[in-house]
């Protein structure tokens, strides 16, 4: 996931935690925030590719996420997402797109508080063959797989998946295809 705000330390999958994480959230320190790019990558079915993230101290604590992590030292957004596609996902062939939609989130992860800005990127690929040999050792502790998803599965789905709104943000960008401009999403803490 890449971009640590200090040595040694980063930042919890998917920027956002699953449920029952509150009671520990409030004896984590915040930290400043980090800059992240995350990404919407679509293969030729327009399916999704999300990764299934666990809180390392609570494996039964589960979400889904998009690939993406913090940026690295003078990086752009656009550099983050492409290098934290290729880390989580092993995929490097793919063709980045627009900045779909940008957020601030705050949340517990691994005895810690963060709180990140997100840019979202649309990418797509032909490649649906995925490996995870990239990834951080954080990520080693808390990524158990990768899915490509449908928007229907997405849809019926009773899992966590962050961002919340992803369902219905999918959905919209597939029939109305990216919006003009970024659209910034509301703040999620947790």
């Amino acid at each position: 996931m890449g971009g640590e705000p200090g040595p040694g330390e980063e930042a919890g999958p998917g920027g956002e935690p699953g449920p029952g994480r509150e009671a520990r959230a409030a004896a984590e320190p915040v930290v400043a925030v980090r800059q992240a790019s995350r990404v919407i990558l679509l293969d030729p079915d327009d399916r999704i590719l999300l990764l299934h993230g666990f809180e390392p101290d609570d494996p039964t604590d589960t979400w889904w996420f998009t690939p993406g992590g913090g940026l690295e030292g003078d990086e752009t957004h656009e550099e983050a997402a492409r290098r934290e596609l290729a880390e989580e996902t092993g995929i490097t062939d793919a063709v980045l797109g627009p900045v779909l939609w940008k957020r601030r989130c705050a949340f517990p992860f691994d005895g810690r508080r963060w709180e990140q800005d997100e840019w979202y990127y649309l990418a797509r690929t032909d490649r649906t063959a995925t490996h995870m040999e990239g990834q951080t050792a954080l990520e080693r502790r808390s990524v158990s797989g990768l899915k490509w998803w449908t928007s229907e599965e997405l849809s019926a789905s009773h899992e966590t998946v962050y961002p919340t709104r992803l369902v219905e943000l999918l959905r919209a960008l597939l029939d109305e295809g990216p919006p003009s401009a970024p659209v910034l999403l509301e703040t999620e803490r947790a």
